[in-house]
């Protein structure tokens, strides 16, 4: 057998002299991350921390979204305000604006809380799925732990000021992705720029959603802000631009105009100083590549993963993706058997090296074939 290496493709950039500057922002705590790539692209003391404040909703629907998703709760279920629901909206805080015993749709809800950022509406859902907002809140912190938010705890739905309620930045984000990946059809709620609600026994209520970058038609097309006296203004927030996404998470803004131009800082830098490559699709073809002793001669090298890397523009100079494999490949050949590896390599460092496996059987021929493949093999090189 032969070892065969292929350098695939080589992109050659500018190469950038200077440093990029690393953005000065006016938070406590912040990051930013690639959605497809997971690269951390800045973080301020991203593992410090937080009470998410309203950023807590963003788990709240995430328990509702996965209960619609297993059909075990309809956007069209009704549950009652109770009186501890209502009193949320008597209280000074963030409010939907539902009354004692109310009959609300569980979308109507869900957009009281993504739009209005209702706490009472928090409060009717948690109460309506498990029957008590501290049971919904026990959801939320096993849901968080399943999808890696290691430092966060929820004790209520709603993100109201509670010791017990905490999170970070970089847990934020990794909900944020969560969210925006696994409910593409409700995410398209969260940039909603309002929400009327058609209350029983009243006039509608319209209110515009609180988050500010929504208005300045950038790409912005969530998340969620939030407030508390004890942490300030937060923001998680993300941008797409082509089929590129960021994700931008900051807690402790001073005022309300430093989150929406903070934010926005950090969003244009993630965009204006990095660049993310997209290398394989979940069971794309790469290659056929040279089977041998086989009853095919070629077999379909294929990829298991989505596969992106974000490089830092001023780091890239010379990017390789290279074929790497035993050549020809002998048969028998088992389907999902890894045959080869692309290497993703930057100035001779290796960024990546991603499996690719046999799409299908390759039996092997019987004796003689075998025999007759072989020799011509040896003598002429040919498979």
């Amino acid at each position: 057998m032969n070892k065969f290496i292929a350098v695939l493709l080589i992109l050659v950039f500018n190469y950038y002299s200077l440093a990029i500057a690393t953005p000065q922002i006016n938070a406590r705590t912040a990051i930013v991350v690639d959605y497809h790539s997971d690269e951390v692209l800045y973080e301020l003391d991203a593992d410090m921390q937080i009470y998410p404040a309203s950023m807590t909703k963003i788990m709240t629907t995430i328990i509702a979204f996965d209960l619609i998703k297993k059909n075990r709760l309809s956007l069209d279920d009704k549950f009652i305000v109770t009186e501890n629901a209502w009193r949320l909206s008597e209280s000074g805080y963030s409010s939907m604006f539902i009354m004692v015993n109310d009959e609300v749709s569980v979308e109507d809800l869900l957009h009281g809380i993504i739009i209005a950022s209702g706490n009472d509406a928090c409060v009717a859902l948690a109460e309506g799925i498990a029957g008590s907002e501290e049971i919904f809140a026990e959801m939320m912190t096993e849901k968080a732990s399943e999808i890696g938010m290691s430092s966060t705890n929820f004790s209520n739905s709603s993100g109201i000021n509670d010791p017990d309620n905490y999170s970070t930045v970089r847990d934020i984000a990794l909900m944020s992705k969560y969210l925006i990946k696994n409910y593409p059809e409700y995410y398209t709620w969260y940039k909603e720029k309002s929400f009327t609600w058609e209350r029983t026994g009243g006039d509608p209520i319209k209110q515009g959603n609180r988050n500010p970058l929504l208005y300045k038609k950038i790409g912005v097309d969530g998340i969620k802000t939030g407030y508390l006296a004890v942490e300030k203004y937060s923001l998680a927030s993300t941008m797409k631009k082509d089929t590129r996404r960021i994700i931008a998470i900051g807690s402790g803004f001073p005022t309300k105009q430093f989150r929406s131009s903070e934010s926005l800082k950090l969003l244009n830098w993630g965009f204006r100083n990095t660049n993310t490559y997209e290398v394989s699709k979940k069971g794309e073809t790469f290659f056929e590549l040279d089977a041998w002793l086989g009853k095919k001669n070629k077999i379909k090298a294929v990829t298991k993963e989505d596969y992106f890397f974000t490089l830092n523009k001023k780091d890239t100079r010379h990017l390789k993706v290279t074929l790497n494999y035993d050549g020809p490949i002998k048969a028998p050949i088992q389907k999902d058997q890894e045959i080869a590896s692309l290497i993703i390599s930057n100035k001779d460092k290796i960024i990546k090296t991603l499996p690719l496996y046999a799409s299908e059987k390759i039996s092997k021929v019987n004796f003689f074939k075998s025999l007759i493949t072989s020799l011509n093999y040896l003598i002429w090189g040919d498979v």
